[in-house]
């Protein structure tokens, strides 16, 4: 029997959309105040859903505590209160749209879980705007 089971965090992040190869106006036409040269921050909210067999001796998917430390190694202490295009390598040569942010949570969480495990990532950018990555 498989079962989700899911762990809400939180982190606070700056960043700026544009590509590094388009002028100013093509980047303003395109990606609006997201543009912006100073930056801007967003509170990210994170749901991070692990769905797996339940382990007959535990009762467990994962270990939530394990799944907790896997999210404050991975995002947490990697984004949180950073400029994502500045200070986090993965955005050195990609733009950090929400999409994008998404998949490279995905791709660093997966390489910690059991090769059985499925993964999903839904990631808030606003409370109306959130996108959501499973590896496909």
């Amino acid at each position: 029997m498989r079962v989700t089971v899911s762990r809400k965090a939180h982190f606070n992040a700056a960043h700026r959309l544009y590509k590094k190869d388009w002028n100013f106006e093509k980047n303003d036409e395109i990606f609006g105040k997201c543009n912006n040269p100073n930056f801007h921050g967003h509170n990210y909210e994170l749901i991070v859903s692990v769905n797996g067999e339940i382990d007959p001796e535990t009762g467990y998917v994962i270990d939530m505590k394990v799944l907790k430390d896997i999210i404050k190694s991975e995002v947490e202490d990697a984004f949180d209160h950073k400029n994502l295009n500045i200070e986090v390598p993965e955005f050195k040569d990609l733009n950090p749209t929400a999409e994008n942010i998404a998949v490279v949570i995905y791709d660093k969480m997966k390489s910690k879980l059991d090769g059985d495990l499925k993964l999903e990532i839904t990631l808030y950018e606003t409370p109306r705007n959130f996108v959501t990555y499973s590896g496909n």
